[in-house]
């Protein structure tokens, strides 16, 4: 009896062992596979790039969306806090977009200090709000991006309606390939024209040195007061036009 009983021991144990085994081989495999989903090359993925006390605000990139063998985009959200709605647009639609040519980047300044009540109307160029988000582009994005190999850069704003166009494209630095690719992006579309200011605020902090310092870069300026489904039909005109430049 008693050998029976080892013998019927002995095969549960046997038993058991190998659904450990077969079990660890699964957890193994599963957990492998999820990292590379993760952390493969051609993921994409949100940097905290700036977060110190010292600042008045932080600043995040979402890298790689769209066709990672494409050539380097850069879009810019956040120098101006208050005009956050078409910011959120851009980070919402962008990333979900399919079929893409270049590969894209979104960089976000997100102002903790200062920022003011959106929808005021506020354009005072003294606000602390928009001088915060402009200092943080200057100090943390814009050496990103020239040091990036990026063909082209996209800074998003929106206004109050106080020009002649409320939803339009720009460089402010004339008669370059900034000039020409916003020239172009406006020929692609049908709600979004070429209208250049006579100044901007923040151009000095990211798409002027840009310019100057050999990469692409415009404006895209949205009406601020404009409703969701308005923005959003916008914001995918305009990225399919800057997804269609020829560089």
């Amino acid at each position: 009896m008693k050998n029976k009983y080892d013998v019927i021991i002995a095969i549960l144990l046997v038993i058991l062992c190998i659904g450990i085994i077969l079990v660890g081989t699964q957890v193994f495999t599963s957990s492998n596979s999820d990292n590379s989903i993760i952390s493969g090359s051609n993921a994409t993925s949100r940097e905290i790039i700036a977060n110190s006390t010292d600042d008045p605000g932080t600043v995040e990139v979402i890298k790689n969306i769209g066709n990672p063998n494409g050539e380097k985009i850069a879009y810019v959200v956040g120098v101006h806090p208050l005009e956050h709605e078409v910011h959120e647009t851009l980070v919402n639609i962008l990333p979900k977009t399919s079929n893409l040519n270049y590969n894209y980047d979104i960089y976000i300044i997100n102002v903790t200090k200062n920022v003011g009540h959106y929808g005021e109307g506020y354009s005072d160029q003294s606000d602390p709000g928009r001088q915060n988000g402009q200092n943080l582009a200057y100090k943390y994005i814009y050496p990103k991006i020239v040091n990036g190999s990026y063909k082209a850069a996209i800074d998003v704003h929106s206004n109050i309606g106080a020009y002649p166009y409320k939803t339009f494209v720009f460089s402010p630095v004339n008669e370059g390939l900034g000039e020409k690719y916003a020239s172009d992006v406006a020929g692609k579309c049908e709600n979004i024209s070429y209208y250049s200011p006579e100044s901007t605020t923040s151009g000095p902090y990211l798409t002027i040195p840009l310019n100057e310092h050999g990469i692409p870069a415009f404006y895209f300026e949205e009406y601020s007061f404009a409703d969701q489904s308005t923005k959003d039909m916008h914001i995918k005109e305009l990225i399919k036009a800057v997804d269609s430049l020829k560089f």
